[in-house]
């Protein structure tokens, strides 16, 4: 806009539009998702809790900035507490930016040094906020880290926290869609003579609905790695309900990967919170643990600091990857209750080897307190591949009624050609595909392959990863394009 002032260095960058009708917009939100002044929520404690235990502070929350007060929905170590006024305030300062804010120390900050929380008995010294923010770019509120002496944290550090804050907004959506779905079925039975054709758009609304959710709980696209091949595949058994498959690949920072997939037990929107909560906190804790056991037990400790949440384990199969010396990747994998991974070579006479990779004594994530996990390092060569699955694909039945099982997959796949990841993928569709009744459940399946042709550096950056993950068969690849 012609004339309008440039922002300085470290101020907030705000939207190009009158504050006044920015913040009625946001307000607007805020009303939208219904939360405030409701009662505690163990989605969002268990954040506030997480957030603690991760960064090591005394105090956590989670709060709802409104028109005058700052309101908290969840707070750790601070009791008594559950609303202070907006100005000054550090969350009013905080829902401005884009960005993770983070004050080092706050006697030093011209903003923070006279606020109550500085000032009075808790003494704050050291203050961080992610903004929660809507997919349509509204600042509903902030995930908090204070502590009581000065500090300084990674970059690492505020991208665990702003996925925190995604974490919030995920529970956010899945509560406003609770209350969308039971004020629909409140308005079906005020008219009896109407519920057949309410039934019908139900229908179709939560098959919209899980097909929305479903994709918000897997990521869009598998990012290109470099010297790997990558491809997926998720089905679910039906499209009207959300399935509790999950499955990832992310950067740790250098030419570090991580990768995972499992299964949480249960189906709809229950399993949807677990999943989002796992993957999440699998994503955070892998930033702070090499030891691959070590974030199972990051997970098996989330999933039970709520008695309902630990009654939702899963099975979970986590691993890094990194560039080996010789060529291909040195993979470590941890496992806990989960089928094993396939490891897919040429054998000395060119026929096809699978070897099972299951660590002995990988046990149920979210189950029990003191869980242990196994894990195992193997080295993926040039023209070897991985695939990791769900139970749907083993369970699936043969024309006589026997389920597949792990020895059926193996012994199919010892019948393919190349261990290539997308040609396992589409193998592997092929085979749930000819089994007379479908697979037996919601079917994640995940396969890494390192070509046999290393890929150049140009290669490697002009590479692209796709993916499609809705409740419809559907599978990509991560082809190299050259």
């Amino acid at each position: 806009m012609a004339g309008a002032p440039e922002a300085s260095p470290g101020e907030p960058r705000l939207r190009r539009i009158p504050p006044a009708e920015v913040e009625a917009a946001r307000m607007a939100a805020v009303r939208r998702y219904d939360i405030l002044d409701t009662p505690p929520d163990g989605a969002f404690d268990r954040v506030a809790a997480m957030a603690a235990r991760l960064f090591d502070v005394p105090v956590a929350s989670v709060t709802i900035v409104d028109a005058d007060r700052i309101w908290f929905k969840a707070i750790h170590g601070l009791e008594g507490v559950a609303q202070i006024g907006r100005d000054p305030g550090l969350c009013g300062s905080a829902i401005l930016r884009d960005d993770t804010l983070v004050i080092p120390d706050t006697l030093t900050d011209p903003t923070a040094r006279t606020n109550p929380l500085v000032t009075g008995p808790l003494g704050v010294r050291f203050y961080a906020a992610a903004p929660i923010i809507t997919a349509d770019g509204h600042r509903l509120g902030t995930v908090n880290i204070l502590d009581t002496k000065p500090r300084l944290i990674t970059e690492a550090d505020t991208d665990t926290l702003a996925d925190l804050a995604a974490v919030v907004l995920d529970a956010m959506e899945l509560r406003l869609s609770g209350l969308r779905l039971l004020r629909e079925e409140q308005e079906r039975r005020k008219a009896e003579e109407e519920a057949r054709t309410r039934a019908e758009r139900d229908t179709e609304a939560i098959t919209a609905f899980a097909t929305t959710l479903q994709r918000t709980l897997l990521p869009p696209v598998l990012p290109p790695v470099p010297g790997l091949e990558l491809a997926c595949h998720y089905q679910t058994a039906s499209p009207r309900d959300v399935g509790g498959d999950f499955y990832d690949v992310f950067s740790l920072g250098g030419q570090r990967w991580a990768f995972f997939l499992g299964d949480v037990c249960g189906k709809g929107a229950e399993a949807a919170a677990v999943t989002s909560l796992t993957r999440y906190t699998l994503r955070a804790a892998a930033q702070h643990h090499d030891d691959p056991t070590e974030v199972l037990d990051a997970l098996n400790s989330a999933l039970l600091l709520d008695p309902s949440m630990g009654s939702r384990f899963c099975t979970c199969v986590f691993g890094t990857l990194q560039p080996a010396a010789d060529g291909g990747f040195t993979v470590s994998v941890a496992t806990g209750g989960h089928p094993p991974v396939f490891h897919i070579q040429h054998g000395d006479d060119g026929a096809m080897v699978v070897n099972g990779v299951r660590p002995k004594g990988g046990m149920l994530v979210g189950a029990l307190e003191g869980a242990r996990f196994a894990a195992h390092t193997l080295h993926l060569a040039p023209g070897q591949g991985l695939l990791l699955y769900t139970d749907g694909l083993t369970e699936g039945r043969l024309p006589d009624g026997t389920m597949l099982g792990e020895e059926g997959v193996a012994a199919f796949l010892t019948t393919r050609t190349t261990p290539d990841a997308g040609r396992l993928i589409e193998d592997a569709i092929a085979l749930i595909t000819d089994l007379p009744t479908g697979p037996g459940d919601d079917v994640a399946l995940l396969a890494l392959s390192v070509p046999l042709a290393p890929a150049t550096e140009q290669t490697a950056a002009a590479s692209t990863a796709r993916t499609l993950a809705t409740p419809v068969a559907g599978a990509a690849r991560a082809d190299q394009e050259r």
